[in-house]
């Protein structure tokens, strides 16, 4: 959930911890911080707040040095104040950053307090701070302090750690949070993604779970948990510095909206031929393992576990196969009870989600017939330990309301779900069709982003409102669960979503003139259903905002309420069309309400701890 950057070099790092911090800040944002070596000694500046408050802090006294490292927090351990900011020192002679949760901190204070080592923060990172120098006092080299401190470890962590009698060199460790290595030439570097670095190299390292890695200006070295050197291969990246950019847009989230047909098409692209899904597209012996699926068990979390539940309707009335579909954190708490021929499906944007991941490594145990990947992050943890994997190719999504990764998911379950259908013999011209309307999907979406200033004058009656409500019906309540999160995310309007037909067993209690309602209203099997739903806000008195189909018969919002027509492409590819306009409500609605769009309060990106 934060973001670490490290780099060593034969010139000023500083400028490079600052940049790789700002293409970090999606991961956390409430406290920010530098350590470099300077004349000797570790120079620290760090901030609560923001990246842009540390580099006014920096401006007005200024930092430099060849080695370093830096983090940008989200909080789990103490408040956000800049005592708690990393990074954290011990002795003056170690300093750490750090992402993950120890979850032996408590103990191991006690141990290091009995020592006589203070402690200055509230975070559990500063126990690790000591364990390394404790090691050092014992004439260890950084690296083997390293190694004996995270042996120590309980919990989830990548780690970053300079040592002030060793300036040529930081070393870093994970398990359980992600940390990449970045190789230049003559200087190298670490970062929780590749996003903090590619302005600085193409070439990366992936580390393993429980990898240990040293860098210094000419060289790497790995080694794992046991301090045995190990080889990981060098990666070229194929993320152009530019994709991290706004370029002309006033926010990440409105540029990545825009992006979706792009992001779709990409997801698409190579994996529809003809009207027929391409063989091999989900590994070379995926085949044999989808002719034996009976079941699909969805594991996911937040934005991730909607894009689960539109595949669940889609999987029983498309590949008629049983699905459940179940929050990561939830899952994994429980007993869970695996009907034969059951295939767990993780899916996840970062592949990092550390709830998530844990549910598929659990998941082992549970004599599943093998797991599924559907993620946008090809070295993701998530990837490497699935036996299937699908790539969104998404590209970076910095805003932390996720917009395109949702919307390349459902276009990778799609295909996901013909492949089953078809091999559980869906009629071929059917089958034709629906991979026709799939492959549509780029253009549809295009012809929605067409509607902004429609979207956006809508958005200006919500403004004063505190609450919200959501319906849609089928497949389309995912939809509206989906459209309340985005708008309770980043406009911090109160938005519940609920299936329509529920109106009369609690929520229409709620309705009055000061509650919007937003209907989502396709024309499917349940439109007749859905408008009297409609009828029953009406009759309260409540304002019915209503995204509608255009091939609609009729639908009525009443004098107060309006009524926003929309092509939706078919009843498949329904769910992400009308995604979109409910992502652009949110979005102008939350512009004009004047709060931080990418990154709103109290969130993060990519959800690493539990």
């Amino acid at each position: 959930m934060c973001g670490i950057v490290a780099a060593t070099a034969d010139r000023d790092v500083v400028p490079v911890l600052i940049a790789g911090l700002k293409a970090l800040e999606y991961r956390g944002y409430d406290s920010a911080g530098i350590s470099v070596l300077q004349d000797g000694r570790l120079a620290r500046v760090r901030a609560k707040g923001k990246v842009r408050d540390l580099e006014t802090l920096y401006d007005s006294a200024p930092v430099a040095g060849v080695t370093g490292i830096a983090h940008t927090r989200w909080a789990t351990h103490g408040a956000p104040n800049t005592v708690n900011a990393h990074p954290h020192v011990s002795s003056e002679r170690v300093a750490i950053v750090h992402n993950g949760i120890i979850e032996n901190h408590a103990e191991l204070r006690e141990e290091l307090k009995a020592r006589g080592y203070r402690f200055e923060s509230e975070t559990d990172t500063e126990v690790i701070a000591h364990l390394v120098e404790q090691a050092l006092a014992g004439n260890a080299d950084l690296r083997s302090a390293v190694l004996a401190a995270t042996r120590r470890l309980h919990g989830a962590y990548a780690i970053a750690v300079m040592n002030r009698d060793q300036p040529d060199r930081i070393v870093g460790a994970r398990r359980g949070s992600p940390l990449v290595v970045g190789v230049g030439d003559g200087e190298h570097f670490l970062g929780s993604d590749v996003q903090a670095l590619i302005k600085q190299t193409n070439r990366f390292v992936y580390l393993d779970e429980g990898d240990v890695v040293e860098i210094s200006r000419g060289r790497f070295e790995i080694c794992d948990a046991d301090g045995n050197p190990v080889e990981r291969p060098v990666r070229k990246s194929e993320l152009s510095a530019d994709a991290v950019d706004r370029g002309e847009y006033r926010h990440y989230m409105i540029k990545e909206i825009h992006e979706q047909p792009r992001a779709v098409a990409d997801t698409l692209e190579g994996r529809l031929s003809e009207n027929r899904i391409l063989p091999n597209i989900f590994g070379v012996d995926a085949e044999a393992l989808l002719a034996r699926v009976k079941h699909v068990q969805i594991v996911a979390c937040g934005t991730s576990f909607h894009a689960g539940l539109v595949a669940r309707y889609w999987l029983e009335g498309i590949a008629g196969l049983p699905c459940s579909v179940e929050v990561a954190s939830e899952y994994r708490y429980r007993r869970a009870v695996v009907q034969p021929g059951t295939l767990f499906l993780a899916v996840s944007q970062s592949g990092e989600t550390a709830d998530t991941l844990a549910a598929l490594r659990d998941g082992r145990r549970h004599g599943y017939l093998g797991s599924m990947a559907i993620c946008n992050v090809p070295e993701s943890s998530l990837v490497r330990e699935s036996d299937l994997v699908l790539m969104t190719r998404a590209g970076p999504e910095i805003g932390v309301a996720s917009t395109k990764a949702f919307t390349t998911q459902l276009a990778a379950l799609a295909l996901l779900v013909l492949e089953l259908a078809r091999i559980n013999g869906l009629a071929a011209e059917k089958y034709s069709r629906l991979v026709a309307e799939l492959a549509s999907l780029p253009r549809v979406i295009g012809e929605v982003l067409a509607l902004e200033p429609q979207i956006a004058a809508l958005a200006e009656r919500f403004v004063p409102r505190h609450h919200a409500l959501f319906l849609g019906r089928g497949v389309h309540y995912p939809v509206a669960l989906e459209g309340a999160l985005k708008l309770k995310e980043i406009s911090y309007i109160h938005a519940e979503a609920y299936p329509a037909g529920e109106l009369k067993h609690g929520p229409l209690a709620l309705v009055d003139e000061d509650m919007p309602v937003i209907a989502v209203a396709p024309n499917n099997q349940l439109l007749e259903k859905l408008k009297s739903n409609l009828e029953e806000v009406r009759a309260r008195g409540g304002e019915l905002f209503v995204f509608a189909d255009t091939d609609a018969p009729v639908v009525q919002a009443g004098e107060r309420g309006a009524v926003l027509k929309i092509a939706s492409g078919g009843n498949l590819i329904a769910p992400a069309v009308f995604t979109v306009p409910l992502q652009m409500l949110a979005y102008h609605v939350a512009v004009l309400r004047g709060t931080d769009v990418d990154q709103p309060r109290n969130l993060a990106k990519s959800v690493t701890v539990e």
